[in-house]
């Protein structure tokens, strides 16, 4: 099983059912977007999508909030280039992948249960780090999963 996860050779040979390698690609796009989005949007996100309420904090405050979300945005860009890479010229990698996406989202539940973040709303990420732990890992088993020989 290891061999699976950590192949030797034949880096682009992907074996698993071909649903878990097309949710990779859907959600190495969804990451590069996230990334682009904290980068790039003036508030990085936080206030209006996370519902993180900047305008009650002092400038210096809500700045240093915008910041780091668009350093947490440069790891998660960096992340995604790492992914598209995979698909594209590595996708015997797309299982480890899976683990590693399980991996992410298990500590951010983990991190936001310890250091909860003062929300006005419900941030999309809450919901989406229930559904991506066991969809990475369903699609983790699926990648591993050995398509049937045809003759």
């Amino acid at each position: 099983m290891i061999n699976r996860i950590l192949p030797k050779n034949n880096l682009n040979d992907y074996k698993g059912m071909n649903v878990a390698k097309w949710v990779f690609l859907v959600l190495t796009i969804v990451t590069i977007g996230r990334s682009l989005v904290h980068i790039l949007f003036p508030d990085g996100g936080a206030q209006l999508i996370a519902t993180i309420p900047l305008d009650t904090y002092s400038n210096a405050g809500s700045s240093a909030i915008i910041s780091m979300f668009a350093l947490w945005g440069v790891s998660q860009v960096l992340l995604g280039i790492i992914f598209l890479l995979v698909f594209l010229r590595y996708k015997a990698l797309i299982p480890l992948m899976y683990l590693i996406i399980a991996g992410e989202y298990t500590f951010r539940i983990i991190v936001g249960i310890f250091k909860p973040i003062e929300t006005v709303g419900s941030a999309p990420g809450v919901f989406g780090n229930f559904i991506l732990v066991p969809l990475a890992l369903i699609m983790f088993i699926l990648s591993i999963w050995k398509k049937k020989e045809t003759i």
